[in-house]
């Protein structure tokens, strides 16, 4: 049997592919299976998953409307402040864990509710039963053009002759 051709001989002088069939196959690189994150979801998901954590998958949306929102108040109706006041005829609601009374129902008992924020028909409501409703809201501001005076300073007009 002859002696057969060596491999640098085989490839002295030979074409792209050197009896290879395809250039790549024989490169040294082996089936590489995609360059980059090629083949992420299908051959290569095990070597993303093992180095690149939390790469695959939903992680969430928000919009910007749901950024924005201020956080609700937590509100209780008017019928339900009897129950809640008991025996008691003053009832601070910061303290139950509520901010803002609402006007739905009808009370009886002369309360005195302490809440931030009461609604017009609330308030109208607890002081026609002979209660009262002390809110915490913001006090009004004065107008952009009006002078303050200083406190405990009346400030005198000149009379006109």
């Amino acid at each position: 049997m002859a002696k057969p051709r060596k491999r640098i001989v085989k490839r002295r002088g030979a074409g792209r592919g050197q009896g290879w069939g395809s250039v790549k196959k024989h490169r040294g690189h082996g089936s590489k299976g995609g360059c980059g994150m090629a083949g992420s979801k299908k051959q290569n998901k095990f070597w993303v998953m093992k180095h690149k954590p939390g790469h695959l998958g939903k992680r969430g949306f928000k919009s910007l409307q749901q950024r924005n929102i201020k956080p609700s108040l937590s509100c209780i109706n008017l019928r339900d402040l009897e129950m809640l006041a008991g025996k008691g005829k003053e009832l601070d609601l910061k303290k139950h864990g509520y901010d803002k009374v609402l006007g739905a129902g009808e009370i009886k008992k002369a309360l005195i509710i302490k809440a931030d924020v009461f609604t017009r028909i609330a308030k109208e409501r607890i002081e026609k039963a002979g209660g009262k409703a002390i809110s915490k809201e913001k006090t009004e501001k004065p107008a952009k053009g009006a002078a303050k005076a200083p406190e405990g300073e009346d400030k005198e007009v000149p009379k006109e002759a």
